[in-house]
């Protein structure tokens, strides 16, 4: 399918405003955001950024449209996400095909994103109906306790280009089930693929009659997140990004006593054991860090390898780099695609630069590519460098496809290199020895909020909770029971007695 059909299928050729209630395009207001394919650098669309009055009507119609769609039975609210699932399985083609070639990543991955919001849907689904609360012993005669989880309001959503739709439907097909409304801020970098989602739901919503302002969309710049943030209209602000945007937005967040829920930078690290299979933890490496062209929170920045081992893997490392194939990440016979943009290209320049000065070993050399098909100015060579993890740089998350690896010992070694780092959130270990495994899991192993055994670091499923801890937010998203963050809970206690006994046996006569 050519972009032009892809274009014309999701309706992108004909909406340019940033800014929807839901079925309705209005008249943004702002300046305009030019979207460029990191592919081939060619213009693919303007969007017009909002203004602060345009948003204000967005958040004000969310509000409206909250008061009705909190009354419609939850198991309802999931019959219209159903629906959401059913449409993207429709369009999963042409909105892959507009994930990789606006964001870079490889066609697969841009089909499994859009895979990833079809089996979100299905799980909100059946999680429509098992929002349980619990029944509690009362210490009073003839009372009952019980718990339920009432819908929030206002959800606002921050999502960053790098998963330009999948984040957004965590966050939305748990919220609307919840009863929630949702405004979307997708990343002004991504604008397009925001578009085509709003397009694809808005004909789910018409049709089953959903109350106008359950969806909104306000497309622009960072100022956007700042008026969420500070907006006491909005109960609930989900944001993705870097840490640093996310101690900006968790800070003004709490100023008002809102809530947030935060899913920030990784730096994530695979051991690899002296009883590992080389071979798995060769294949899980490799997607690890080069998937996405290393821009995933979750991709593998740091390998660190038993000494025993060490030599060998490096050698396999280093003959699996070399039959990458880099280029068009609409042809699926390239490994890698571009970066995001010429910005990302020099922070990974920059970064190269100070792993050299740091004193590290170029294993994989790095470079941006130039020439024919490299015409964006976007490519880079996947790269490896022997480091020290207590370096600066190794200890910052860079958004690239740069891989550290360095050596250890002994299993507490490993655990604590791997743990020594601000960031929290995915970690794995190669091994096939069990005591091993087992401490790796145990609370004196990994300090992650994902931790695997025998897998990379990237690709988690939807039916685990995602986050991480430390400047990883602490955060929880998608499965289990993360539909809690998009609730309020309320305890309620029942008297059915014909006096009034006192919890904590207290006496209090008038």
């Amino acid at each position: 399918m050519k972009m032009d059909k892809v274009f014309s299928k999701l309706g992108i050729d004909k909406i340019n405003e940033g800014a929807s209630t839901g079925t309705k395009w209005l008249k943004a207001g702002g300046e305009k955001i030019d979207s460029f394919s990191p592919v081939d650098g060619k213009k693919i669309a303007s969007v017009t950024a909002v203004t602060h009055a345009t948003y204000d009507i967005v958040i004000a119609q969310a509000q409206v449209a909250f008061n009705e769609w909190r009354m419609w039975p939850a198991p309802k609210r999931g019959e219209v996400v159903r629906q959401i699932g059913e449409a993207l399985r429709k369009y999963k083609e042409p909105l892959g095909m507009l994930v990789s070639y606006e964001m870079g990543k490889s066609l697969q991955e841009g089909y499994g994103e859009v895979q990833e919001m079809i089996d979100i849907c299905d799980l909100a689904v059946g999680m429509s109906r098992q929002l349980y609360g619990l029944t509690m012993h009362s210490e009073r005669p003839r009372h009952r306790m019980y718990e339920q989880w009432h819908p929030m309001g206002v959800v606002g959503i921050i999502s960053s280009f790098n998963f330009p739709v999948a984040v957004w439907s965590w966050n939305s097909m748990i919220a609307f089930i919840c009863g929630n409304t949702c405004v979307w801020k997708p990343s002004k970098k991504t604008p397009i693929s925001a578009i085509a989602c709003q397009n694809i739901i808005s004909e789910v919503f018409k049709a089953n009659n959903v109350p106008e302002g359950v969806c909104g969309l306000i497309s622009g710049t960072r100022d956007i997140g700042e008026w969420m943030s500070n907006d006491h209209r909005v109960a609930l602000v989900s944001a993705t990004g870097s840490t640093n945007m996310g101690k900006i937005v968790g800070a003004a967040v709490a100023a008002r006593l809102g809530r947030s829920l935060l899913e920030l930078g990784g730096n994530n690290a695979i051991i690899i054991s002296e009883y590992a299979d080389l071979n798995i933890a060769l294949r899980a490496a490799i997607f690890g860090a080069v998937g996405t062209a290393g821009q995933r929170c979750t991709t593998t920045r740091r390998l660190i390898i038993h000494e025993k081992v060490y030599d060998a893997f490096k050698k396999k490392l280093v003959a699996a780099y070399k039959q990458l194939s880099i280029g068009n990440p609409l042809d699926e016979k390239n490994h890698v695609g571009p970066l995001i943009d010429q910005e990302a290209v020099s922070v990974y320049a920059h970064a190269i630069k100070d792993i050299k000065k740091a004193g590290g070993k170029e294993i994989v050399a790095g470079g941006v590519l130039t020439g024919k098909g490299y015409e964006s100015g976007c490519y880079v060579k996947p790269c490896v460098f022997e480091v020290k993890n207590e370096w600066s740089i190794v200890q910052h998350e860079t958004f690239a496809p740069i891989l550290y690896i360095m050596k250890y010992k002994t299993l507490d070694e490993s655990i604590a290199m791997q743990n020594g780092v601000p960031q929290g959130l995915s970690s794995s270990i190669m091994t096939l020895n069990m005591r091993e495994a087992e401490q790796y899991l145990s609370h004196i192993g990994s300090d992650c909020g994902i931790a695997n055994v025998n897998i990379g670091t990237s690709g988690a499923e939807i039916g685990g909770a995602f986050g991480g801890d430390k400047e990883t937010g602490g955060g929880r998203e998608s499965g289990s029971d993360c539909w809690k963050a998009y609730m309020r809970r309320q305890t309620n206690t029942i008297n059915w007695s014909d006096s009034l006994p006192l919890a904590q046996g207290i006496k209090f006569s008038v």
